[in-house]
């Protein structure tokens, strides 16, 4: 990477360590070869392992199977370490017998004389499906038992630290006699993670994907601190510190918006002169997409004010008619997310499909707003709910 990156927001700028490069090659007719002539022997092929591999990495042995038209497959090649001289074959993972793998080695240009440290195996898990985890990430059939990562169906590290922490902070509040924690979807990527694990049906290891999140211009990296830095905080997982300086970064976007809006520019040509005497404020100007808060620092008097609070209240004017629109809907549904749902005997209630009164009877969504998510409750199933609820408040 070319810039500084880091996981928090308060590690502080630190310069960047050496660098490795990878490098990349291609699988070849042969390698195609080798893999059809032992596809017998692939765990794929033979049941021993039935379950779906993850989408996005898939075996070699799958890919020539399922792609029989391709020639060849990248393969990046990435050094494990400085102090290593083992490297990891991206894309070309397989269970095969190691005498196979061997030969799959050689048939790659680069990997002619390369010695197989540890053979590549399969992996097969179980999983807790919908219904059968809270989201709070406490296991329903099991009190006090809180999990995180691929026994609830995910694949990847990130999402198995998001869910650590989380699984972390409700184990200690139920400990503790304290509220459990649940972030919604309009809050947190973390919220869109768990809210797909405890509603949706899943047949394949999850990843999160900026897809999957309805909200997620409001869900970017970069407002993460701003976010969830409060939060933190009331769980004890911000320090005091930590929390002002937080705070003074949004005190800095609010006074580099307050500028923005009270300074006017009179807009240059294209040839650096004024066409006409008309001004503008620097915040409209900056709406153009040519236009950069950089361009206005001097003008607007910005430059006593962090980068990077001048970059937050870029993106604020730059999107704000785009971010005002995603409140509304935020807004709107909030009704139907803060409607906790009561103890309910679905298989009760005649008036909803049967679908629905069987996946809700087994899911036992918390909302209602988490309901109308599950795979097979409609509208309609949510409108009956609605009427339910409002004549059980009554009685």
């Amino acid at each position: 990477d070319p810039g500084t990156l880091a996981f928090s927001f308060f590690t502080g700028k630190r310069a960047l360590g050496r660098q490795r490069s990878c490098w990349l090659t291609r699988t070849t007719r042969e390698t195609n070869a080798i893999v059809k002539a032992h596809m017998h022997l692939s765990p794929i092929k033979s049941g021993s392992v039935s379950a779906k591999g993850p989408r996005y990495c898939p075996s070699i042995d799958r890919k020539v199977l399922n792609f029989p038209d391709r020639d060849s497959h990248p393969v990046f090649v990435e050094p494990e370490g400085w102090a290593s001289r083992e490297f990891y074959l991206q894309g070309l993972t397989t269970s095969m017998p190691v005498e196979v793998q061997e030969k799959i080695l050689r048939s790659v240009p680069g990997l002619e004389e390369a010695e197989i440290v540890r053979p590549g195996y399969a992996v097969a898990y179980d999983y807790l499906k919908p219904g059968q985890l809270k989201s709070t990430l406490e296991c329903g059939a099991v009190p006090g038992l809180f999990t995180a990562g691929q026994i609830n169906g995910t694949s990847g590290y990130e999402e198995a630290a998001a869910q650590g922490i989380m699984a972390g902070i409700n184990a200690a509040a139920l400990a503790l006699h304290k509220e459990p924690l649940v972030l919604g979807r309009e809050e947190a990527y973390i919220g869109v993670l768990i809210d797909d694990l405890v509603t949706k049906e899943i047949d394949e290891p999850y990843r999160m994907f900026t897809s999957r999140a309805e909200h997620r211009l409001l869900l970017r990296s970069d407002n993460a601190d701003i976010r969830l830095s409060a939060l933190g905080h009331s769980r004890g997982l911000i320090s005091e510190s930590e929390l002002a300086q937080v705070e003074r970064k949004r005190e800095q976007i609010s006074s580099c918006l307050e500028r923005l809006a009270r300074t006017t520019i009179r807009p240059r040509g294209a040839a650096g002169t004024h066409p006409n005497n008309q001004t503008v404020s620097a915040k409209d100007l900056l709406r153009r997409p040519e236009v950069t808060i950089e361009d206005l620092k001097q003008e607007a008097k910005l430059s006593n004010i962090p980068r990077e609070a001048r970059r937050q209240a870029e993106i604020a004017v730059k999107y704000e008619g785009y971010i005002e629109r995603e409140l509304v809907r935020v807004r709107s549904r909030r009704k139907l997310e803060d409607t906790v749902l009561p103890p309910v005997d679905y298989l009760a209630i005649n008036s909803l499909s049967n679908e629905a009164r069987s996946k809700l009877a087994r899911i036992q969504p918390r909302t209602l707003g988490q309901a109308g998510r599950i795979a097979g409750v409609s509208p309609a199933d949510i409108s009956v709910l609605m009427i339910h609820i409002a004549q059980t408040n009554e009685r």
